[in-house]
């Protein structure tokens, strides 16, 4: 069996294989990306992207009811479910030919197959062998499917993009973002949703007050929210689901059931045994602060470690793992810390740093936090009204801010510029001391008192 050599193979075509494969092969590396399925990963067929194209259908819809309070003559029918999905699918596939255009003009050789491991240095895949001196895990993860009787019958957020119609009726099993991104996608397009969750709010993995407020605000629009249902099991008649609680409730006549309760990392096929890599308790793979595994030439990167699974995470710690191996910068690695992200709801949720009850436990009675809570402008002419609310977190003599939530419109756009300032050290005082931009939500946060 022939065997072709590399400098660098990433198995996993996704945000953090594709980074890192490309900013090798920009200092002169030979290169290649193994792909199982599209290029792009999760971000660009199943997350990310997709999901942003239903939020902003959403925010279309939400945007067209409040027309008329602004004095358009509008009428509005139903959205059409199959048009969009046909669209999103178009653009998603222009996307992955620009991708495979980009690995070609940068010379990745890119092979379409399942890898697996033969050795510390070696990939099978296609009944051919790969050798390279660094080989880069970036498999990404999956959606978890709970072990319950009858949780077959329902779906996860893979299939949410393979519905070719839209559901009447929805019940999604999950409290944190892609379960409260999928509920409202669907609820604002006109399911009726109702959502299950295991403890009293939502988000529980934030700060407190954007879970208590996400809650307060989807339940204003509509949407049922379940509280202390622990699922036990989901049975199917005639086409509708029932989702059996653990205390015995039942919850009847839901023609799709999501389950959004995780994601576990995609590594069963790569047969990581071969080469040694070693896995924590929940099988994602253990990397150090340099996305090395225990086995030297093997790393790493994105959703596959359990680590901050964010897109641009993934991107970064690919781009500067390369950076280290192939372009003399030995201590080139990501900072977890201060990773700013945005949860698209409706409203949006934006986030940097520390929650309040984490930098109580880091710091105690240093913490110090200010709050805002008001109603945008953009709701004084409307009937539907939704509300903001902010908090900056700050710590010590200086106030030094080491947290920032924000849940309210533009909170997705305004978070970037705030995280920028927060990682640069940024106190109380340099807030309050940055004229505002008047009339927006944003001044909130260099006015709070």
């Amino acid at each position: 069996m022939s065997t072709q050599a590399f400098d660098l193979i990433s198995i996993g075509g996704g945000s953090g294989g594709l980074a890192c494969a490309q900013r090798a092969a920009e200092y002169g590396a030979k290169t290649a990306v193994i792909e199982s399925d599209r290029l792009g990963g999760t971000c660009v067929n199943v997350g990310c992207v997709p999901k942003k194209v239903m939020w902003n259908a959403a925010s279309v819809a939400m945007a067209l009811a409040d027309a008329s309070d602004y004095g358009f003559d509008v009428k509005v029918g139903d959205s059409d479910w199959a048009v969009l999905k046909h669209k999103r699918d178009a653009y998603i596939v222009r996307l992955n030919n620009i991708y495979a255009r980009n690995l070609s003009a940068k010379g990745v050789t890119q092979v379409h197959g399942m890898a697996r491991f033969v050795d510390a240095h070696t990939v099978e895949v296609n009944g051919q062998r790969m050798t390279a001196s660094h080989i880069v895990i970036a498999t990404g993860g999956k959606p978890t499917i709970p072990d319950l009787p009858g949780a077959k019958f329902g779906i996860t957020s893979d299939g949410f993009f393979s519905l070719a119609q839209r559901p009447q009726r929805v019940a999604i099993i999950g409290s944190g973002y892609i379960a409260t991104e999928l509920a409202g996608a669907f609820h604002e397009l006109g399911s009726q949703v109702e959502l299950f969750i295991r403890k009293d709010h939502l988000l529980t993995h934030f700060d407190a007050m954007l879970g208590k407020s996400l809650m307060r605000e989807m339940r204003a629009q509509g949407l049922v929210i379940h509280e202390h249902v622990v699922p036990a099991a989901v049975t199917e008649s005639a086409g509708l689901k029932t989702l059996v609680a653990a205390d015995g409730r039942e919850f009847a006549g839901f023609d799709c059931l999501l389950w959004a309760v995780g994601r576990s990392a995609n590594v069963a096929p790569l047969e990581l045994a071969s080469a040694g890599v070693a896995l924590d308790g929940g099988d994602f793979i253990i990397t150090d602060e340099f996305q090395n595994t225990n086995v030297p030439g093997v790393y790493a990167v994105g959703d596959v470690t359990g680590r901050a699974a964010l897109t641009p995470v993934a991107i970064a710690a690919g781009r500067r793992l390369s950076d280290r191996l192939f372009n003399g910068k030995s201590e080139r690695r990501l900072d977890y810390n201060n990773i700013a992200t945005v949860v698209f709801t409706h409203p949006p949720i934006g986030t940097v740093g520390m929650s309040e009850s984490e930098a109580r436990a880091a710091y105690g009675d240093v913490v110090k936090v200010y709050v805002a809570d008001f109603t945008p402008m953009y709701h004084a002419l409307t009937t539907r009204k939704s509300h903001t609310d902010m908090k900056l977190v700050c710590v010590g003599p200086d106030e030094k801010i080491v947290g920032c939530h924000v849940i309210g419109a533009g909170a997705d756009e305004m978070m970037q510029g705030f995280a920028v300032a927060i990682r640069m050290g940024a106190t109380k005082r340099d807030f309050d001391d940055t004229v505002a931009i008047h009339p927006t939500s944003s001044e909130e946060l260099v006015t709070m008192r």
